[in-house]
C-alpha cells in the first residue's frame, strides 16, 4: 500500500504523561523522501513518532495521513518471546492482512530463514531487532516510522536495513527516522529541539497508558 499524498503535520502538540514536551510542530514529507529527527536524548523523538502513531494523544493540530497508513518500529522489538521467529510473522502477517507471501517477502528482506524455528527468547539482540523490524514490511503500511531502527544491529545489517529503507521510498513510501546514524539516504533533517514547550499544559487527570517516563 503505497501513498499520492504527502505526510503534512500542523501545529501538533505532543505531552509525555503530564506534560506538554512539543508545541507547534509542523512539517511536511512527499511520497520517496524520508524526513531524519534530531535532538538530544529526552527532546521528544520518541514522543513526536509515538504521536503520529496514535500511541499518545496530541494536544492540538493536525496530521494529514490517517493512522491506519502509518506502521511504528519503537525501541522494543514487538516480539512474543515464547513464541518462534516464524509464528512471530504469521502472528504480524495475520494481523496486518500479508498473509504467506508477506512472511517469505520479510524472511528474505531481514534473512531470517536460519532462525525461524528458534524461539524469540533464544536470539541475540541483533537477530530479534532484526526480527522486530521485519513487521514493517508485513505491514504493507506507506508511511513508518522509525525510533532507533539500527540499535543492536552490525555494520552488515546495517547497510542492508539502509537497502530496504531505500527499496521503500523508491516504491514511493515515507519514513520518519530517529537515529543517529548516516545511514545513506537522500533524507532532510529535522531538529525538533526547536518545537521545544516552554510551559506545562494541563492534561486529561486519566493517566495516559501509552506514556512512556522516558524518551
Amino acid at each position: 500500500m503505497e501513498t499520492t499524498l504527502p505526510l503534512t503535520v500542523q501545529g501538533l502538540g505532543c505531552r509525555r504523561g503530564q506534560s506538554l514536551v512539543l508545541r507547534d510542530v509542523s512539517f511536511s514529507v512527499t511520497p520517496g523522501h524520508a524526513l531524519i529527527l534530531r535532538g538530544p536524548n529526552g527532546a521528544g523523538k520518541t514522543t513526536l513518532l509515538r504521536t503520529l502513531a496514535g500511541l499518545t494523544p496530541s494536544q492540538g493540530g493536525t496530521i494529514s495521513l490517517p493512522f491506519d497508513a502509518i506502521a511504528y518500529g519503537a525501541h522494543a522489538d514487538g516480539l512474543k518471546l515464547q513464541l518462534t521467529v516464524r509464528e512471530n510473522l504469521s502472528f504480524w502477517a495475520s494481523a496486518f492482512g500479508s498473509g504467506t507471501s508477506g512472511v517469505e517477502q520479510a524472511t528474505a528482506t531481514f534473512d531470517l530463514a536460519p532462525l525461524l524455528d528458534r524461539r524469540a527468547a533464544d536470539l541475540s539482540a541483533g537477530q530479534r531487532r532484526r526480527a522486530g523490524l521485519a513487521r514493517m514490511v508485513l505491514t504493507d503500511r506507506p508511511v513508518w516510522l522509525l525510533d532507533e531502527p539500527t540499535v543492536s544491529l552490525d555494520t552488515q545489517r546495517v547497510d542492508a536495513f539502509a537497502a530496504t529503507m531505500r527499496a521503500h521510498l523508491a516504491a514511493g513510501g515515507i519514513a520518519l527516522l530517529a537515529t543517529h546514524i548516516d545511514l545513506g539516504l537522500d533524507a532532510k533533517t529535522l531538529d525538533i529541539a526547536q518545537f521545544a514547550a516552554a510551559t506545562r499544559a494541563p492534561t486529561d487527570p486519566v493517566t495516559d497508558p501509552f506514556a512512556e517516563a522516558v524518551e
